[in-house]
């Protein structure tokens, strides 16, 4: 394929094996290469085995006990993975999901059932299923539906069904290679490569009719280095809503660097001394504080069932005036994007906190049902299998008024903060603990010695208001992100410019 092609042109399915593409069911194998004087629906209706009519039979079902509202939720997934170690591509697999979930809404209550065989018949017995959650005996007429068109924000050139194992295996060999040519100290390398492509089909009895082509890809790289008596590792990744041709040196050549330079750089770290002092984030991937101490908060599940500290701050000052932070599906080709979400909602930009006032909560439809509001786009889920929840997509903060080096100057002594790991967060309360990879004290204005291992502890709420400086230096995150929530697990980016915290406990050395 030359040209750029949108998830409107392209309905395609396929699986990568080691032989070679996999074959799949006839009524799962057919695309776009083919001339068609088919819609772009009407494809995806025949990729699912479905029409019109069988989709309002199953709603009736679905609505028959006197609910207030349903949808059907329609997906096919195609998994591809790559791993190469000890210098070599060893292990390769694919995935193929298939299936549909069908939600019952009555009230703040759901009702959801799902079946991996889409027929009438299994479709009829999960709504029958999730229809138990209301009980009145109602009758529906047909609903009207129509289609629903949306902006795509994930155009891409080569899809991933088109794309070989063989094509694949090239790049982490190449990727290896760098990596061991950056430093004679480089002892093992570890290269993962994933792709995903997902065909989804939603339909709802407010008449609306929509699908969506979900492509993803996922390139990590981990190292080991050894010196002496000492060994350093250290992890980069990209990840993306991309086709095959973002797939090059340039991207290798950044991976590579980052894991290498990372891992050397900690054989100079050690730890600051214990306590409490102004704490500098870094800009970019310092944005999964950011994410899991405040975005989680913000989430408006939590906030109707006042378990969320900010459950009566809605309209109130809760940062400095140059806090502005968002969660955005409308970035182009970010991990966390999305056309529409998983309930059919347009996505959208959604100022969550405007010049320090908390402005909106992050919405499905439930939570926006109960605040008399618009949803926001944010009903996500992790596959067919699962019921939408409100979930972040891509949460930042906005550029303010400082910069990087003013932010450095202004602090006498504390830390600077670059990797995360992992952490630990108390939705209600908002106390936090992260795990803090790498970074370096600052003395005196200045990033003075490496730092690594340590811990930063702190209340989200609190950390918020105590965010005195925001640079002008927006970066956003690229990496692997996936966000848990109630058992679930869906892709998210973050992001942010450098900032400075008043004050957080770094856990590192007693004086």
């Amino acid at each position: 394929m030359n040209n750029e092609v949108s998830r409107r042109d392209f309905v395609r399915t396929g699986s990568v094996s080691l032989a070679g593409m996999a074959i799949l069911p006839s009524f799962l194998s057919f695309g776009c290469n083919r001339l068609t004087e088919q819609s772009a629906l009407e494809e995806y209706l025949q990729h699912f085995g479905v029409n019109k009519e069988m989709l309002q039979k199953v709603m009736a079902e679905a609505l028959s006990r006197g609910g207030d509202y349903c949808d059907l939720f329609f997906e096919h997934t195609l998994s591809n993975n790559v791993s190469l170690m000890d210098n070599e591509v060893n292990r390769a697999g694919s995935n193929i999901d298939y299936g549909v979930g069908v939600r019952v809404l009555k009230g703040d209550q759901t009702g959801y059932a799902f079946s991996e065989e889409v027929s009438l018949g299994a479709m009829l017995k999960v709504a029958k299923t999730a229809a138990s959650i209301a009980n009145e005996s109602k009758d529906f007429p047909p609903i009207n539906l129509n289609e629903k068109t949306h902006p795509d924000y994930y155009k891409f050139k080569t899809a991933w069904e088109d794309v070989s194992i063989k094509q694949k295996i090239p790049f982490l060999q190449k990727l290896n290679d760098k990596i061991f040519a950056l430093d004679e100290k480089v002892d093992k390398v570890q290269v993962y490569l994933n792709d995903e492509s997902s065909h989804v089909l939603f339909a709802n009895s407010e008449g609306i009719l929509s699908f969506d082509y979900r492509p993803m890809f996922s390139l990590s790289a981990s190292c080991v280095l050894i010196d002496g008596d000492k060994k350093e590792d250290f992890y980069s990744a990209r990840s993306m809503r991309i086709g095959f041709e973002y797939l090059n040196d340039e991207l290798l050549d950044e991976i590579a660097n980052e894991a290498v330079s990372g891992a050397k750089r900690q054989f100079l770290a050690g730890k600051p001394k214990a306590g409490e002092m102004p704490v500098v984030l870094a800009a970019g991937s310092s944005g999964i504080l950011l994410h899991e101490a405040i975005g989680h908060a913000f989430e408006a599940d939590f906030n109707r069932k006042e378990t969320s500290i900010f459950s009566d701050k809605m309209g109130k000052k809760i940062g400095k005036e140059f806090v502005t932070i968002v969660d955005d599906g409308t970035n182009p080709n970010v991990r966390g994007s999305v056309n529409i979400d998983d309930e059919g909602i347009d996505t959208q930009k959604t100022k969550l906190v405007e010049n320090g006032v908390l402005t909106s909560y992050i919405h499905d439809r439930i939570s926006a049902n109960h605040y008399g509001v618009d949803p926001t786009g944010n009903g996500r889920r992790e596959s067919f299998r699962f019921a939408p929840i409100p979930r972040m997509r891509n949460t930042y903060m906005e550029n303010g008024p400082h910069s990087k080096d003013e932010i450095i100057a202004s602090v006498k002594e504390g830390v600077f903060v670059d990797t995360f790991t992992n952490g630990e967060v108390k939705i209600g309360a908002g106390d936090f603990t992260f795990y803090v990879k790498s970074g370096y004290l600052i003395e005196n204005g200045k990033l003075t010695q490496p730092i690594k291992d340590i811990n930063l502890i702190g209340n989200g709420p609190e950390s918020l208001a105590e965010i005195e400086m925001v640079a002008n230096d927006f970066k956003m995150d690229y990496s692997t992100w996936t966000c848990g929530k109630s058992g679930q697990g869906v892709p998210v980016s973050l992001g942010l410019p450098t900032i400075k915290v008043s004050k957080l406990t770094v856990g590192g050395v007693n004086a």
